[in-house]
């Protein structure tokens, strides 16, 4: 699909955040279009979680701007942001251990529910039992859906992880590394799970990752950040191209 012409779900304008003496991101701006994957790479210490920590409403910018879809979201918090359509995943596992796969969707979905009092006198599973019954067969754990999720494998608590995230059927997904510490024959499953989530939800996403080759099999547009800044924006094949990008990170 073509997303030059429509109007961003997410756009960051001269977003700057220091530390000190030390910028760790030095004006960055970007936009994601409504079903675009978007990948964002870098060394370590290019900035790239800063900002997308800045982007999650965890850190305030000391300059820039923030909007979703259209809406200043500057100063938003975390919450704030989930209620407006934005899902994230962490670089660390945030499951809970000690409840089923089927029961982390469930109470991932439930702060999507509104109030507390509401959820009180909702059913069991606050009506969500069939949303997670159909992401957890799309992510294929149906057989480990009535586990605990801490005795599954890592690659497995990362499905689950990821699963918790579209719970609320987000407009907006920032995934922080998400094949970390994965195995690589599980790789290619994610990649394929998030396309065809991004086919059928229609939302975007924001990617950081260090797996060249998920980031250059999985996004429509990359952006490459080194020391805070901005490096290049294009397409995969664009990127691959840029002499720049290549004599300072990919490799010649």
């Amino acid at each position: 699909m073509s997303t030059t012409t429509l109007k961003p779900v997410l756009k960051v304008s001269n977003l700057k955040k220091a530390y000190g003496a030390i910028q760790a991101v030095g004006g960055v701006s970007f936009e994601v279009k409504p079903g675009e994957i978007f990948g964002v790479i870098g060394p370590n210490g290019s900035g790239k979680t800063t900002m997308f920590n800045s982007v999650l409403g965890q850190i305030k910018p000391d300059e820039g701007s923030i909007e979703l879809n259209g809406k200043d979201v500057t100063q938003a918090g975390p919450l704030e942001l989930s209620r407006l359509g934005v899902g994230r995943t962490f670089q660390t596992l945030q499951v809970f251990g000690k409840m089923t796969v089927r029961d982390n969707l469930i109470v991932a979905g439930q702060e999507h529910q509104g109030s507390m009092f509401g959820r009180m006198f909702a059913p069991t599973d606050s009506g969500l039992g069939a949303k997670a019954d159909a992401l957890i067969d799309q992510f294929r754990i149906r057989h480990v859906a009535h586990l605990q999720a801490g005795t599954l494998s890592y690659g497995q608590q990362k499905l689950v992880d990821i699963a918790m995230a579209f719970m609320s059927e987000p407009a907006l997904v920032l995934l922080d590394e998400p094949c970390a510490g994965v195995n690589p024959s599980l790789v290619g499953g994610i990649s394929s799970l998030l396309k065809e989530l991004n086919q059928k939800q229609k939302g975007s996403f924001v990617v950081i990752e260090h797996n060249m080759d998920f980031v250059m099999d999985l996004c429509h547009r990359i952006m490459v950040m080194v020391e805070g800044e901005v490096m290049a924006i294009g397409t995969p094949a664009e990127i691959r191209a840029n002499k720049r990008v290549l004599d300072a990170y990919l490799g010649s």
